[in-house]
């Protein structure tokens, strides 16, 4: 592997983790399309969803799974989307 390979290969991986890290991925609740987004702080978390979505469900009726991914849906997507 050449010089320039090895440096075309190292710029390649950086860039990934970098994008992996700060970008996302939400799919909206109403119309189920995906959505990127920017995240406020980085995560290797890419997909997000809301295990709430438009139904009416508390954080407390929802299984610790469902409470972990709505607490992490809301700290990253929050109000990027109007309900």
């Amino acid at each position: 592997m050449t010089k320039k390979h090895k440096i075309a290969v190292t710029i390649s991986i950086i860039f990934y983790i970098t994008v992996r890290l700060f970008c996302g991925v939400f799919e909206h609740d109403e119309f189920g399309n995906d959505v990127y987004f920017i995240k406020h702080k980085p995560t290797w978390k890419w997909r997000f969803y809301s295990p709430q979505g438009m139904s009416d469900l508390d954080l407390s009726q929802m299984t610790p799974a469902q409470q972990e991914e709505q607490l992490l849906f809301d700290e990253f997507v929050g109000n990027r989307i109007t309900r």
